[in-house]
């Protein structure tokens, strides 16, 4: 009886103090009811081995940036971990997700050879790591048709419903002000491929 009170104190104590150690999202999230503003998960990338599509990932990092509210994608500064490692090959361009918002990412050179336009790549394979699968409709509009979709798509934008998913699969951790989960386990491998 005693260990019951206790534990509904506890939770009730813990349930008050939660909304105090909670960290203020960025100055730019959109404000929800009561002017009280949308946590975002933080994820850090690193393009210290992307070689020359450095650029490229800071664009699709941008574009998802600029698209959903519950996630952020940060440049790994020294010193910070690192959720989203990104490299450069010469095969196909690829994602292996290990976790929502962990894993790492390929650009290939094979597809940019081909013609397929690099920031509609980098953000589809960014794509992958915060949640969505390949969709493959053969629609411009569609970031997540990825190679199926015409060369000559220059879309590197997520539609309204690829926007509303991922800030749906991070709305459930929008309390978490970051997620520096830095290692990769190959026993729970996802791959895509572009």
């Amino acid at each position: 009886m005693l260990v019951r009170k206790v534990a509904r104190v506890t939770v009730l104590v813990l349930g008050l103090l939660s909304p105090l150690v909670a960290v203020a999202g960025p100055a730019s999230a959109a404000p929800v009811a009561d002017d009280v503003q949308v946590l975002a998960r933080t994820l850090y990338y690193d393009t210290s081995q992307a070689q020359e599509f450095a650029a490229d990932w800071d664009t699709a990092a941008a574009n998802w940036n600029k698209s959903v509210t519950n996630v952020r994608l940060v440049k790994r500064t020294t010193g910070s971990t690192v959720n989203i490692r990104i490299l450069a090959d010469n095969g196909w361009p690829r994602a292996y997700v290990t976790s929502l918002g962990n894993g790492t990412v390929y650009m290939g050179r094979q597809a940019v050879q081909q013609g397929y336009y690099r920031p509609r790549i980098s953000t589809h394979e960014i794509g992958h790591i915060l949640g969505l699968p390949d969709r493959r409709t053969g629609l411009c509009a569609d970031l997540m048709s990825g190679s199926s979709a015409p060369i000559a798509c220059k879309n590197d934008l997520p539609n309204a419903a690829e926007r509303a998913e991922v800030d749906r699969r991070f709305a459930g951790s929008a309390a978490l002000s970051d997620v520096r989960t830095a290692g990769y386990s190959a026993s729970a491998v996802e791959c895509f491929v572009y």
